[in-house]
């Protein structure tokens, strides 16, 4: 089941004579793990240290907790739930319905090896990490008489409405779990989740086994409502319904459903990313609600589904109603390998076939309003679209997208990770640590794991991760810039570079969060400098990590100093100059990425607006392969620029525009940099733009949901369906593919040149607009 460990193990034993500078304790690079077969996963046994920096009682409050230490048998036998949820909750948490969300008490919830039984929902509380032994997945066993809405509950219901805002329930990873269902009697409704989710959130490594009976009524995720969000890796046997979904928007990434009558049953989106999907021997692969173009009735938006192989199953994709026609649900299918799939596109209320299958495969089809160049009309399709040409570099060695797994270094013993904390960092979150981090790099990089145990590290100037280095954090440990070097905007400085410039060799970066102390108007959050070894794809790359800038506890922009009646000014509310950039000779894999600058504070009610300052989101220059599985919002200019860049796959862009625009109007506060790309401003466009691509080649996006809200902190834009005038922006000369561009009231859907050309109007998809496929030719 769990094949990331030892891909990671090969990969590391294969970059070995790649490494270069290796630290100066280091006799040799780290090569494979070297767990003996009876270890327990290194995260069992390796120093806890943890602390949450600005928690009232640091020193007092558990970040880690083992479930056993709190009771819990995992022998098969006991009833484990009150035991589980004690070691969850405990230490004042964020739950129960009193709290909206908080950084405050954040939590690795870790499970030995063992079968734990559950006879109601475990409560996954805010910013946890559930996860399990990756070397030998623990199972929750569900009783027969199992009472509650799901095994795992991350959104609970209560007499009060819920725990959690569902388009606000942050920060949450369930990992490594088998979850078995089949003690509860088949009829009776049986769910592994209830997974009401939004950004920064994953299911990674996980198998749920489901009754197989012909009335089933089990289902692997429940999932009514949200704003995804990642997950991948899942396998799902059996069921009525492998995943049953509803969500603004979600990529999934290497799904496999067995014997289920649903694969997967899609209620309503505005739109999904599917990307290398397997379904075998279901009654149908994708059942999906349609129907709905208004608001008011809104079903299935977009589907995007890409390399998906699905056999001995009868349908391939249902939709509930016809489309007569017209735009009433957007569909792609892109490389898709049938083996004994009669129907490939069908429609359930008139049994008509509306794509045959067989034994074929489809190469580029869809369902939807197609575009070309600059032409503002589209057709009506429903039938083949443009294929566009994939770069070898994005693809694997089956001629699929690639994807790697989080990696979660399940061979390697204790012994291979360092702990920053034992070498002089503090994390409280008043210390300056750049020093002590910058030593461990120097000692440690290519022959150890990098742990940050959990807290929140100061960095007053640029620090390097070396080429050749692990970094693991613990419940996203946070590397946070401040300070003078950061306040410069007419010299910009990187909190954190990724490899020196021009540097190659592997670097993997899990569980971590860049952030900035404001004010910090010349603060690069992270620069991406590393290229990847000749013939290693996804050798460079970050998971589950993020960039969150502004809106938490420390970062000195908050409410109070940054309230969202622009009275905190600019000088003091510059969260950064640049999120993200991934230089011209950098190569990476981001998957589960969510770049977000603070539109409300997390903590104090969670819900309380701020008006903060970031430039520029995600710039890339990277000549290529870049894998962005699953990123996202709100800086000032833009939140895509790809700028001279080549060879990207992008595979659910979600973006959404700054509340506070168009007062100020872009770029202000900030001065446009047109070395850095920056757009021409055009007193015409009061907005930042979703995604500018200028001199770039060789770009897919397959799926994206870009979102216009709000003027100035109002809506009475939605109503009329315009709150900014454009929000996508191609030059006149870059090859680009764009399938399932979902987007919220924006007058134009797309402009080249910034002249508007498709019109929202024509491409009405539910709450959103639906472009289905555009092309240059």
């Amino acid at each position: 089941m769990n094949l990331s460990w030892i891909y990671t193990s090969v990969l590391l034993s294969a970059l070995a004579t790649a490494v270069h500078g290796l630290g100066t304790t280091c006799s040799a690079p780290l090569g494979a793990g070297t767990a003996a077969a009876s270890d327990p996963f290194w995260m069992q046994n390796v120093k806890h240290q943890g602390t949450s920096a600005y928690n009232a009682d640091p020193a007092g409050y558990q970040v880690f907790r083992n479930v056993k230490d709190f009771d819990a048998k995992g022998d098969g036998v006991t009833d484990d739930t009150a035991a589980i949820n004690s070691a969850i909750s405990s230490g004042n948490r964020c739950g129960g319905g009193t709290c909206a969300s908080s950084t405050l008490t954040p939590a690795v919830i870790f499970f030995p090896s063992g079968t734990y039984v559950i006879s109601a929902p475990i409560i996954a509380y805010y910013y946890s990490q559930l996860i399990g032994d990756a070397r030998n997945p623990p199972t929750l066993l569900a009783t027969s008489g199992f009472n509650g809405i799901a095994v795992i509950d991350a959104d609970p219901y209560i007499a009060t409405g819920q725990f959690y805002v569902n388009q606000n329930n942050f920060f949450r990873s369930v990992r490594n779990f088998v979850i078995d269902l089949r003690q509860i009697p088949a009829t009776t409704s049986g769910t592994g989740f209830h997974w009401q989710a939004s950004q920064s959130t994953s299911l990674i490594n996980i198998v749920v086994e489901m009754s197989t009976a012909t009335d089933t009524a089990h289902q692997g995720i429940f999932m009514e409502n949200g704003s995804g969000g990642f997950l991948g890796d899942l396998v799902f046997n059996g069921g009525k319904f492998g995943m049953w979904v509803g969500n603004q928007q979600f990529t999934v990434r290497n799904v496999t459903v067995n014997n289920a009558q649903s694969g997967i049953f899609s209620v309503w989106n505005w739109g999904w990313t599917y990307q290398g999907i397997t379904i075998n021997n279901c009654q149908v692969a994708f059942d999906v609600t349609t129907g709905g173009i208004t608001t008011g009735a809104q079903t299935s938006g977009s589907l995007a589904i890409i390399d998906a192989t699905v056999s001995n199953t009868p349908i391939f994709v249902r939709t509930s109603l016809p489309s007569n026609g017209t735009l009433d649900g957007s569909l792609v299918i892109n490389n898709a390998k049938l083996t004994n799939v009669p129907v490939a596109v069908g429609v359930e209320s008139t049994g008509e076939t509306v794509l045959a299958g067989g034994t074929t495969i489809i190469d580029s089809w869809g369902q939807g309003n197609v575009f070309h160049g600059t032409s503002g009309t589209g057709t009506f399709t429903q039938g083949p679209i443009i294929s566009t040409r994939k770069p070898s570099s994005l693809l694997d060695r089956t001629g699929k997208i690639f994807g790697r797994a989080h990696p979660q270094y399940a061979a390697f013993s204790t012994s291979q990770f360092v702990s920053v904390k034992d070498n002089g960092a503090k994390g409280d979150g008043l210390t300056d640590d750049t020093a002590a981090i910058t030593a461990v790099f120097e000692k440690f990089a290519g022959c150890k794991i990098i742990f940050f145990d959990a807290g929140t590290y100061i960095i007053t100037s640029t620090i390097t991760i070396p080429a050749g280095t692990q970094v693991v954090g613990e419940a996203w440990s946070v590397i946070a810039g401040k300070g003078a070097a950061f306040e410069n905007a007419n010299e910009p400085t990187p909190v954190v570079r990724v490899g020196a410039p021009d540097s190659q060799g592997m670097i993997e970066v899990t569980d971590i969060i860049f952030t900035t102390v404001g004010p910090a108007p010349g603060a690069i959050v992270v620069e991406w400098n590393v290229q990847q070894p000749s013939g290693q794809a996804g050798a460079t790359g970050m998971w589950d990590s993020h960039i969150r800038l502004g809106g938490a506890a420390g970062t000195n922009l908050e409410p109070l100093t940054c309230p969202s009646d622009g009275s905190g000014g600019t000088a003091n509310c510059y969260a950064a100059y640049l999120a993200l950039h991934l230089t011209p000779k950098s190569t990476a894999y981001l998957e589960g990425t969510w770049v977000w600058l603070a539109d409300h504070d997390i903590d104090g009610d969670g819900s309380t607006q701020v008006q903060i300052y970031s430039g520029r989101g995600i710039l890339s220059e990277s000549a290529g392969p870049v894998w962005l599985i699953g990123t996202s919002e709100h800086h000032v200019l833009y939140q895509y620029n790809l700028f001279n860049a080549k060879d990207h796959y992008v595979g659910y862009m979600q973006t959404e525009t700054p509340y506070f625009q168009p007062i100020p109007t872009p770029p202000n506060p900030f001065t446009p940099n047109p070395t850095l790309g920056d757009p021409t401003v055009s007193p015409s466009m009061p907005a930042a733009w979703a995604l500018n691509v200028q001199s770039s080649s060789n770009i897919i996006v397959f799926g994206a949901g870009f979102y216009s809200f709000f003027q100035n902190f109002t809506q009475n834009c939605l109503s009329s369906n315009n709150c900014q005038p454009q929000i996508v922006d191609i030059d006149k000369a870059s090859t680009v593919t764009l399938y399932s561009i979902s987007t919220v009231a924006s007058t134009f859907q797309l402009s080249i040149g910034q002249e508007g050309i498709i019109n929202q109007s024509a491409n009405t998809n539910g709450f959103a607009s639906t472009v289905t496929a555009w092309s240059r030719t």
